[in-house]
């Protein structure tokens, strides 16, 4: 059993880490209080308090942040940057084995963006992209996370914690992933390639804590196994065994 952190708990990606690392030693940590979830409380800009909370871990899973990709600058550089740096901090002044850092897919979706004003926009024939290839992020939150994953290669190369980046798509069930069709085709498209189901999410959170990785940063896509995707999942199935068993094109082709 693993002692492990997650920021941003109450989150869509944070419920579902939280049902993800149910067989471990889990601390939810939230920015407020919620009625539905024990946590402790903690503003990840402030650095002293997530040096605290991250005493006596072995693993944070580090998903507080702004997450929308038409968010301006000023309400995400401080959240999503200096929170990154903070967590990154505290993770070394406390002995951490590993971060699990949640990045997501608009730190390169600019190349295959429709319309370069819309990050959530898709062409009709996307180039496949391995988290190799050159960040080319679509909005300021997409640079945000570029920051993040920056500060990961920093603290892996220098101190050698262990890092892996869940480059997440688009989190949503069916029911969700079915409104997206009647929203027009280039987001329609972006949906079917992006989606990535709760069940998918969890299996790539549970192994991204528990599974050994043999380079770090390790950096990965986590998207469902879609018939649409562009993201290659190569990387993320031969570094921590995600196996995905969910499809958008099933879905949509089963309502």
């Amino acid at each position: 059993m693993t002692k492990v952190a997650v920021t941003g708990a109450a989150g869509n990606v944070g419920q579902q880490a939280m049902a993800a690392l149910s067989e471990h030693d889990v601390t939810p940590i939230t920015h407020s209080e919620h009625d539905d979830l024990d946590s402790v409380v903690c503003d990840v800009t402030e650095s002293e308090e997530v040096r605290e909370v991250l005493a006596g871990h072995e693993v944070v899973v580090h998903l507080a942040a702004n997450p929308s990709p038409r968010a301006e600058w000023g309400a995400v550089k401080e959240v999503n940057v200096e929170g990154a740096y903070n967590v990154y901090e505290a993770a070394l002044e406390n002995g951490l084995e590993r971060v699990v850092f949640a990045s997501t897919n608009h730190v390169t979706h600019m190349a295959n963006a429709a319309d370069p004003a819309d990050p959530e926009s898709l062409v009709e024939r996307p180039s496949v992209v391995s988290p190799d290839d050159p960040p080319r992020p679509d909005s300021y939150y997409g640079v945000s996370k570029v920051a993040g994953e920056a500060l990961g290669a920093y603290y892996a190369d220098r101190y050698g914690i262990e890092v892996i980046d869940l480059r997440i798509g688009w989190l949503m069930d069916e029911a969700g992933l079915e409104e997206t069709q009647d929203e027009g085709e280039a987001r329609a498209r972006y949906a079917r390639a992006m989606w990535l189901s709760p069940r998918d999410c969890r299996d790539a959170i549970e192994r991204a804590v528990r599974v050994p990785i043999d380079r770090t940063p390790l950096t990965v896509n986590v998207v469902s196994a879609n018939a649409d995707r562009y993201l290659s999942l190569t990387e993320t199935l031969q570094g921590i065994g995600y196996r995905p068993r969910d499809d958008a094109a099933a879905v949509l082709d089963a309502s």
